[in-house]
């Protein structure tokens, strides 16, 4: 058995059957730091990433910094909204949501306190030693002086302010100090080229309050292609980058004849017409100043065309990678700072869970890494599978959220395994839905850098499936080691990512922050795919 259960372990009774013997978890770490802006410098770039501003954290929930989520900031976050997200970059970046500082304000009759009291207490040495030499210096100094020149001075003193005061017939107000004017939020212009997964058209979705939604001020954002030489940033999302007609902006000051366009479209060869239309593109000179952002929230077993893309083509990337320049993950975890933070209660009511394990799938896949564990585990435990495809039914009308909430496990099971990619099959499926989630995706350590490692069930944790299948039965007639699981919903609540408004201000966000260095990515497919 993997060490990463720590609820129970293994042991067998006199008559050898296995038996599950109860131990402490280890209590959840940290929250995570939304929040975030981009961590770590990709490969292959040259110059400095920029600051995600306020930044998911995130994100993150292990001591590197989940907050972010954060997130965290986190922001994210992301997320997340009405308060920034931060996330740090040391030891692999999570989100945080950071609260805006109220300043206190005291009065000018302040009660006399315990504190005071220590303090003046411990002043008095220093008083009684300076009014002991004030009298030494009297002593010293005033000495052969008549004390009639120093009564003359006095009224000659008090006889100069009345005059003053008859003259103006006022004293001369104290002027206050000029208080330091707030430095303010440049303003920013994001254009969205495509709608993302749009078939390639123009963006034609209402853009968001980003201020609003996220506590993002001095956002612009635009759909309207008419504007592209205003937008200090332009998002290209990968998905509609590589499918379709190429469609790209033009080189800036140049003037291309439509019918010369049109032809470029309709080429027959259409990875011929991609190639041409990125050497156009990459060739011609942008607006002064304009970053172009690739965005991708697939992971590179779907993210066909990636090494058809020329080199520098992009200045950032957005994407759930915490190394990005722009961290935006599925979600994140973030302190409970009010009741209605979801997921609401500290444990979901456990009479309402009349199943046991459930897995919700959308592509099936019987290559996939998921379906060949799914296939070992239901030869030992009862998998209730709903999708479109597959051996699965139909959701239910009551919706996703609502029948996972009637299951105690959820096969949060991932298409394929790549460093961070941890979609909404934990975040919203499991966490939200109030079911333990079971994982199939990165290791372990990779899970733990933005979620406790009491708060899942990881399948490497278990030298088979059938082993894994009697913890979860274990876990089932034991209510009090189940509930352990939900132990982060003490003090942490759940964001989800808001796809795609919340992508599209944290560009804006990123943007404000960074400096005005360039840099280009020179290898996208090396960096990504790794």
């Amino acid at each position: 058995m993997g060490s990463g259960r720590g609820s129970a372990r293994k042991s067998r009774n006199a008559g050898g059957a296995p038996e599950w013997a109860e131990v402490p978890q280890e209590a959840p770490r940290a929250g995570p730091g939304r929040a975030g802006r981009a961590r770590g410098a990709v490969e292959g770039r040259d110059g400095a990433a920029p600051g995600w501003a306020a930044g998911p954290g995130p994100l993150a929930l292990e001591a590197q910094g989940a907050g972010s989520c954060e997130e965290a900031t986190g922001t994210h976050r992301p997320s997340d909204p009405g308060t920034a997200l931060s996330r740090s970059r040391a030891g692999g970046g999570g989100w945080q949501r950071r609260l805006e500082p109220q300043r206190q304000h005291e009065s000018r009759r302040r009660g006399s306190t315990a504190a005071d009291a220590r303090r003046t207490s411990a002043a008095l040495p220093a008083l009684a030693m300076g009014a002991l030499w004030g009298r030494r210096r009297r002593q010293r100094g005033g000495q052969g002086q008549p004390a009639a020149v120093l009564a003359s001075v006095a009224a000659g003193l008090v006889c100069t302010a009345l005059a003053a005061y008859a003259c103006w017939n006022q004293l001369p107000p104290l002027t206050p100090a000029a208080s330091a004017p707030r430095r303010p939020v440049r303003p920013v212009s994001v254009l969205l080229w495509w709608e993302p997964f749009g078939g390639g058209r123009s963006a034609t979705r209402r853009p968001p309050d980003c201020r609003l939604r996220f506590n993002i001020s001095g956002c612009r954002l635009l759909t309207d292609r008419a504007a592209y030489g205003e937008a200090q940033a332009v998002l290209f999302h990968h998905r509609d980058l590589v499918r379709g007609p190429p469609d790209w902006p033009p080189p800036w000051g140049v003037h291309v004849r439509l019918t010369e366009n049109q032809q470029l479209l309709t080429l027959d060869d259409e990875e011929e017409a991609a190639e041409a239309a990125v050497a156009l593109a990459a060739s011609g000179p942008r607006p002064p100043g304009q970053r172009w952002v690739w965005m991708n929230f697939e992971s590179p077993s779907h993210s066909p065309g990636l090494r058809s893309l020329a080199g520098n083509l992009f200045n950032w990337t957005l994407s759930y990678r915490v190394d990005s320049d722009i961290f935006v993950p599925y979600g994140y975890l973030y302190p409970r700072t009010h009741p209605s933070d979801q997921p609401p209660g500290l444990v979901p009511p456990l009479a309402q869970k009349q199943g046991l394990v459930a897995w919700v799938v959308s592509n099936w896949d019987e290559r996939q890494a998921r379906v060949r564990y799914y296939r070992q585990l239901s030869q030992h435990v009862a998998v209730d599978v709903f999708g479109k495809d597959g051996p699965g039914q139909p959701v239910p009308e009551i919706g996703l959220l609502q029948t996972v909430a009637r299951y105690k496990f959820y096969l949060a099971f991932e298409n394929s395994q790549h460093l961070d990619y941890i979609t909404e099959k934990l975040w919203r499926n499991a966490f939200l839905a109030g079911a333990v989630p079971v994982v199939l995706g990165p290791d372990r350590a990779n899970y733990e850098r933005f979620v406790p490692r009491g708060a899942f069930i990881h399948v490497d944790d278990f030298p088979s499936a059938s082993s894994l299948a009697a913890y979860l039965q274990f876990l089932d007639r034991n209510p009090s080691a189940y509930r352990r699981y939900f132990s982060w919903r003490r003090s942490h609540a759940v964001h989800i990512t808001s796809f795609w408004d919340e992508p599209w201000c944290r560009a804006c966000q990123a943007v404000q922050t960074a400096g005005d260095q360039p840099k280009s990515i020179r290898n996208l497919a090396g960096w990504f795919e790794r």
